[in-house]
C-alpha cells in the first residue's frame, strides 16, 4: 500500500530498557524528531478532546455566518478563530473533531494491518514451504494492485461506515508488514539464539513470540510510522470522494471537498484542512526517517 520509502534493515538486538532510553535521548537531540513528535502529540490531543469542550458544535452551523474569514484576515472575528464554511460551521471545531475520525481510523487500521502482516510474515518465514510461498505471492499481488481502485470498489460495495473503513484499510495494509517481517525473520531464524531455543525444547510458537518477535520491534516501529502517513492520505482521499466518514461527522478530506468550489474567494475552507493533512503526513514521515536513522546508524552512514 505504502508509497513512502521503506525502512532499511535494522540491527537485530533485543530491546531493553537501557536501549529504549538511549533511543529516546537521541531523538530528543534531533530537532526534526522533536518537531514531528510535537505535531503528532498536538493532533492526538485534538483527537482526545471531548466534543463538549469545542468552541462550537462541529456538526451544526449558522447560515447567517457562512464563510466568515479567519481572525487573521479582514473581517475575521474572535468567535470563529479560523472562520466558517459554506454552512456556517466553525472550522476550528471541525478540524479538532475531524482529527478524532482521521487519526482514530488510521491508527486502528494500522494496528490491524500490523497484526495480520506480522503474523503472516513471521509464520511464513519460520515454516516456509508451500505456506510461505503462498503468503508471499499474496503479498506481491496486494502490493502490485492499485490500492485506491480496490478500496473504492470495496467501500462502494459494503458501505462507507467508520467500522467498514477501518476494516478495509487494515486488511489492505498488511502486505508491507508481511514483506519486511518475512525478510528479517529469514535472517534471524538461523542465528545461534534461535538454534539454542530449539535445542531447549521450546515450541514453535514460543520461539516466534519470545525470541524472533522482540528482535523485529525496531523495524516495525519505523514501518508503522510510514504506514500511518500513507493511511492518512488514503483516508482523506476516500473522504474527499464521499466514501469515507459520512456527514454530519466532520473529516478533513470531506472539508476539502466541500470548499473546493470556493478556493478563489473563501480559500480557508479547503486550505486549512489540507494544511492539517500535510502536517500529519509530514510529521509521521519525518518521525519515521528519524527513527530509522537512530535505530540503524550503519544504514545512515552508508
Amino acid at each position: 500500500m505504502s508509497a513512502q520509502p521503506k525502512p532499511g534493515p535494522v540491527a537485530v538486538t533485543k530491546a531493553s530498557g537501557g536501549h529504549r532510553l538511549r533511543v529516546v535521548k537521541q531523538l530528543l537531540r534531533r530537532r526534526t524528531a522533536v518537531f514531528s513528535g510535537a505535531v503528532i502529540a498536538v493532533l492526538l490531543l485534538f483527537a482526545l478532546t471531548p466534543v463538549s469542550w469545542l468552541p462550537h458544535s462541529p456538526t451544526g452551523g449558522d447560515q447567517r455566518r457562512k464563510f466568515q474569514p479567519p481572525i487573521f484576515l479582514d473581517g475575521g472575528k474572535s468567535d470563529h478563530l479560523l472562520g466558517t464554511d459554506l454552512l456556517g460551521r466553525d472550522i476550528l471545531s471541525m478540524l479538532i473533531a475531524g482529527a478524532r475520525y482521521t487519526l482514530g481510523i488510521v491508527i486502528a487500521a494500522a494496528l490491524i494491518g500490523l497484526l495480520v502482516g506480522v503474523t503472516l510474515g513471521l509464520t511464513a518465514a519460520y515454516f516456509q514451504g508451500w505456506y510461505g510461498s503462498l503468503v508471499m505471492r499474496l503479498a506481491d499481488v496486494q502490493l502490485a494492485f492499485p490500492v485506491m481502485v480496490l478500496l473504492i470498489a470495496v467501500v462502494a460495495a459494503f458501505g462507507a461506515s467508520v467500522l467498514n473503513l477501518i476494516l478495509i484499510l487494515g486488511i489492505t495494509a498488511w502486505a508491507p508488514y508481511a514483506r519486511v517481517v518475512y525478510t528479517s525473520t529469514l535472517a534471524l531464524k538461523e542465528r545461534e539464539f534461535v538454534e539454542a531455543a530449539r535445542a531447549s525444547g521450546l515450541t514453535h510458537t514460543k520461539i516466534m513470540v519470545r525470541h524472533l518477535l522482540p528482535n523485529l520491534t525496531s523495524v516495525l516501529v519505523v514501518l508503522v510510522t510510514f504506514e500511518l502517513a500513507q493511511l492518512v492520505l488514503v483516508e482523506s482521499a476516500l473522504s474527499f470522494l464521499g466514501l469515507g466518514v459520512q456527514p454530519p461527522n466532520p473529516s478533513w478530506g470531506a472539508m476539502i471537498a466541500d470548499g473546493r468550489q470556493f478556493l478563489y474567494g473563501q480559500w480557508w475552507a479547503s486550505a486549512l484542512p489540507g494544511l492539517f493533512i500535510v502536517f500529519a503526513v509530514l510529521a509521521f514521515s519525518l518521525l519515521g526517517d528519524e527513527l530509522r536513522d537512530v535505530l540503524d546508524p550503519e544504514g545512515r552512514e552508508s
